[in-house]
């Protein structure tokens, strides 16, 4: 550190500890370049860290969700479950840590608090809640798509007397339910995960949903030791097949390649029916068109509204729990004994659309005239997805233009990774890369494989900044909007868009298509990194 400046210079500074982080930390390494990496945290994992609220698990099969850059690590983790839980999950990011020794460039408990490229020397000028003062080369980020969580602004949201608690930011020794009076305001995928557990604890539970969701089973339980061994015997293989997949990941799942138009009743409901019953998120894959037609769409939606009134047992609670809109332009949700938990007399559900909740209370909640009492509240309202943190750190890019101002009617990038104005920097799984429609785990390897090569590519040519143009970033957004209006994907008010944070502006964020995305990326290197301005 420099005693006149009190700074320490690095080549590349990175935002996060999750699998992203940690991730870009060793690939910094590989092409001999110092890293260090700042984690809010006390600990690596990211969402995983932060995540620990009850049934926490993943909702990509446990052989997929994991890293392919180093085959012996693939083969000599062993996991449990078809999906794997957090705690796993947790156990396997610290096992990574600790293999590669990256805890010795890792900063835990310290937040970066802003961001300022210095235009003369071209590096970035950071500051850290520590009082730490950095200069680096390159800023990465590696803060996640689902780390900033979403708390509405209810009135009277501090006067509740007893416990509250956000799923996203659950205390790491848990909390025990039992005999408690417990409500949980919101029906999403940590909702759906937490809720069958919560039930089994509680006296009594009441779950407040303004949308109802679609759901699939897991099927969750112990891996076929068969089954991983033929996966670890042609590793390569599995994975290469999987990223030619739409969202990275189900190729062992066949895929329907013609339209649900097309079929006869009796094959729709037999294909529908044996993917209800393997569970998990390839559910849709059987016709071509789900995704593309309205019609069709209905088909699928209909036969899992039909799956939720056999289920639940009483009629008026079924038709609540059962979505209208479409299926699939929300992340489809994987439970185990979700519905079936609404089957219990102690768990009650109120439907809050039409009449919201009006405020917080000191015993509990109000909504449509009634006050509800409760020992602790349970807020299951999502995340600030993929732009929260980001819009939380003070970056300022050329002129001093800040991030916030760059964003302001919405995320604009270049394919998800620069942001015109904002040289040497780069956003891992950010808007306008295909991220939440994938296997996170491969979008990260790809997305920082990428930044990598291209770090050293700057090195190897004597370029020391690169920044996508304004025509390239402005073409790349019309891309997205014009696959995205192609489909259904934008059809209903989802974190997709921003639309569960009140004010954020609606914007489709996420690529659709791991393969094309991958294809585009690999032809703008190869044309010597098109729409993008290098510089020495």
């Amino acid at each position: 550190m420099s005693d006149d400046q009190h700074t320490t210079e690095l080549d590349a500074v990175v935002v996060g500890a999750g699998f992203a982080g940690m991730y870009m930390l060793h690939r910094l390494r590989s092409i001999g370049r110092a890293g260090r990496v700042f984690e809010a945290g006390s600990g690596v994992g990211g969402t995983w860290f932060w995540n620990r609220y009850p049934g926490a698990r993943c909702d990509v099969e446990s052989m997929e969700y994991s890293y392919q850059f180093d085959d012996a690590l693939q083969q000599e983790w062993e996991w449990s479950e078809r999906y794997a839980t957090q705690p796993e999950i947790l156990r396997y990011a610290n096992h990574v840590a600790d293999r590669f020794d990256l805890r010795r460039d890792i900063q835990f408990d310290t937040r970066v608090l802003s961001a300022v490229f210095d235009e003369g020397p071209g590096r970035w000028a950071i500051t850290t809640s520590d009082g730490g003062q950095w200069s680096a080369q390159f800023l990465i980020m590696g803060t996640g798509c689902l780390s900033s969580t979403n708390t509405p602004h209810f009135e009277g949201i501090g006067s509740f007397e007893g416990p509250t608690y956000h799923t996203g930011q659950w205390p790491p020794d848990g909390v025990d339910f039992t005999g408690q009076r417990v409500g949980v305001i919101g029906t999403g995928s940590s909702a759906i995960q937490s809720i069958p557990i919560i039930a089994e604890q509680a006296a009594d539970l009441t779950i407040f949903q303004r949308t109802a969701n679609y759901s699939v089973p897991a099927h969750n339980g112990p891996l076929d030791p068969d089954a991983v061994r033929e996966i670890r015997a042609h590793y390569a293989d599995f994975r290469a097949a999987n990223s030619l997949m739409p969202g990275a990941f189900g190729s062992t799942v066949p895929r329907g390649e013609t339209s649900v138009l097309e079929a006869t009743p009796e094959e729709i409901e037999a294909d529908l029916e044996s993917r209800w019953e393997r569970g998990g998120l390839t559910f849709l894959a059987g016709f071509n068109d789900f995704m593309l037609d309205a019609n069709a769409n209905e088909i699928a939606a209909e036969f899992v509204r039909r799956k939720i009134r056999s289920i639940v047992d009483d009629p008026a609670t079924a038709e609540l729990l059962c979505p209208h809109h479409v299926i699939g332009c929300k992340r489809l949700c994987v439970d185990t004994g979700y519905f079936a938990t609404f089957n219990k007399s102690h768990v009650h559900l109120v439907d809050v659309s039409e009449h919201p909740i009006e405020c917080i209370t000191p015993k509990g909640l109000r909504t449509g005239g009634t006050e509800y009492e409760f020992d602790s509240l349970v807020f299951a309202t999502g995340f600030d997805a993929m732009t929260g943190t980001l819009l939380k750190i003070d970056v300022r890019g050329v002129g001093g233009r800040t991030l916030q101002d760059a964003w302001n009617a919405g995320p604009r990038t270049y394919l998800g990774l620069n942001v015109h104005g904002f040289p040497n920097f780069f956003t891992i799984s950010g808007p306008g890369s295909p991220s939440v429609l994938t296997n996170m785990m491969v979008s990260i390897e790809q997305h920082v494989n990428w930044i990598a090569d291209c770090i050293a590519f700057l090195s190897e040519h004597g370029k020391n900044r690169i920044e996508a143009t304004e025509q390239a970033q402005d073409e790349w957004v019309e891309v997205i909007n014009m696959i995205a209006g192609a489909t259904l994907l934008n059809n209903c008010n989802s974190w997709y868009l921003g639309a569960n944070v009140p004010g954020k502006t609606r914007v489709f964020m996420p690529f659709p298509g791991f393969p094309t995305y991958v294809e585009v990326c690999n032809d703008i290197v190869a044309n010597g990194y098109r729409g993008f301005e290098l510089a020495e």
